[in-house]
């Protein structure tokens, strides 16, 4: 119970990665905010789970985290509930698959809009009211240090890049208040958002790639921002911890 007493926000926390990271802040403690856009019934489900398990408890909040307007619903519903905020978890993402010929005005903006634009403003809007030594974690990944990438990560890969700035210059902006801002960045994790566009055979090439011959699993993501999330982090700042089981090293 690390993390009884506190207070997170997961964005996109419905399935995947975020629903993995959500359960496990629950499991250590945490009140979570569990945040979706358009699916309410796995929302409800990541909720059952943590609050039927304890020790934590949680609560769901429809907000589209890529506009101001989203960002500012989703803080004011959980300040509202649970009357502060100690860690912000910025796992929601899009992750798009398209070569420099076919990508267009709106891929771009997309990305940004969902990947950097969201992230950045709910942080400031989430800043006045993160407690001392609150934590803010933003998701990148592994492919903005691969040289396996592909072309059709374009897009993608560049929005990552820009948070990855992001977070090193917020961890000496918020650090000053002993907040610390780090990034996680998963290698190839078997999720729907992973495998959308993607044939099997691609699939199992990408696999092939990491010494043990498969994709990482949204459970072994959560653990290390657990760890973040926790008082014993404290002196870890302004770092990108790669979470990849060997695919880059």
């Amino acid at each position: 119970m690390s993390l009884a007493g506190r207070v997170a926000i997961v964005t996109g926390s419905s399935r995947s990665i975020g629903a993995s990271i959500a359960k496990r802040l629950g499991k250590d403690g945490a009140s979570v905010v569990v945040n979706y856009v358009s699916n309410s019934a796995a929302a409800d489900e990541v909720v059952n789970e943590i609050n039927s398990k304890g020790p934590g408890k949680a609560i769901s909040v429809k907000a589209d985290v890529s506009s101001i307007a989203g960002a500012k619903t989703l803080l004011d519903e959980t300040l509202q509930k649970f009357g502060k905020l100690d860690i912000l978890v910025l796992n929601a993402g899009i992750m798009g698959a398209k070569v420099l010929a076919q990508t267009e005005e709106k891929d771009f903006d997309d990305h940004i809009n969902i990947n950097v634009k969201g992230p950045l403003f709910l942080t400031k809007l989430a800043a006045p009211s993160l407690t001392a030594g609150g934590r803010v974690i933003f998701f990148s990944t592994t492919l903005t240090k691969a040289s396996a990438v592909l072309p059709n990560a374009l897009v993608y890969v560049a929005s990552k890049g820009a948070v990855e700035q992001v977070s090193r210059v917020l961890a000496k902006d918020l650090g000053a208040r002993g907040i610390t801002v780090n990034t996680v960045s998963p290698g190839p994790v078997d999720t729907p958002l992973f495998r959308d566009g993607k044939t099997e055979q691609q699939i199992q090439f990408i696999a092939n790639l990491n010494p043990q011959k498969r994709l990482g699993q949204p459970d072994e993501i959560a653990p290390i921002v657990a760890f973040l999330s926790s008082e014993e982090a404290g002196w870890i700042n302004g770092q990108n911890i790669l979470v990849n089981g060997g695919f880059v090293v």
